[in-house]
């Protein structure tokens, strides 16, 4: 059994679409900005993992930043980077979310929050969402110096709540951040978003469902915790 929920933040809880609004001051597509702003904070922080170098997961957003707006053309001045970055403490939730973590809630799962954002950042997030109350505790890659899909913040999740590891249950909207949390140990639930695709790569988890709403209806049957 796996009752505790890890949940990842980033698209899996918050909309990064809300970024949007702050990158239309710079760019004439800033959706297709934030998709490949996304796409290449995911990368230099895979690369960094890695290869064995740690930046906090900020550092690498505003690097990441800097590389999608020259693809445009665009040169940003360090101020204006902040600027928009500073729009992460402000994104939206999904329509999906609360309904979806006061269920699991109610059937008396544990949850927490596993970002591989710092920890003041994802408090901020969480408060602004209105989500906060609904977790126990949060954590972030940060106090290991090692971003996910490395198998430590899996590791230290279980390690500072004094669990096996296999009593925890990522839930992740990223297929790269399931194959972390399945290799370390722990069991998994894909939030599929649209747009979004599994990798044919990875292994899949027992439990994955489109939208939050229905991943978390499969939780509950894959832990036996339907209401008769």
């Amino acid at each position: 059994m796996a009752r505790i929920a890890v949940f990842d933040v980033q698209e899996t809880l918050l909309d990064l679409g809300g970024l949007d609004a702050a990158l239309t001051h710079s760019f004439a597509e800033p959706s297709a900005v934030r998709r490949a702003w996304f796409a290449q904070l995911l990368q230099s922080a895979f690369v960094g993992t890695i290869t064995g170098h740690y930046d906090d997961y900020l550092a690498v957003g505003d690097a990441a930043l800097e590389v999608a707006a020259a693809r445009e053309d665009v040169v940003l001045a360090p101020h204006e980077r902040q600027r928009i970055l500073a729009h992460l403490r402000e994104l939206p939730p999904h329509g999906d979310v609360a309904g979806a973590l006061g269920r699991l809630r109610s059937h008396g799962l544990r949850l927490v929050a596993l970002s591989n954002a710092p920890i003041e950042l994802v408090d901020a997030q969480l408060k602004h969402a209105g989500l906060r109350d609904n977790f126990e505790q949060l954590f972030s890659a940060d106090e290991v110096r090692r971003l996910k899909p490395a198998p430590e913040p899996y590791r230290m999740v279980a390690e500072r709540l004094g669990v096996a590891i296999g009593e925890l249950r990522l839930v992740s909207a990223h297929a790269w951040d399931v194959a972390g949390a399945l290799r370390a140990g722990a069991k998994a639930a894909y939030v599929q978003r649209p747009g979004q695709f599994f990798d044919p790569l990875v292994p899949q988890p027992d439990v994955m469902g489109e939208g939050l709403a229905e991943t978390a209806e499969r939780i509950l049957e894959a832990e036996k915790l339907k209401r008769a």
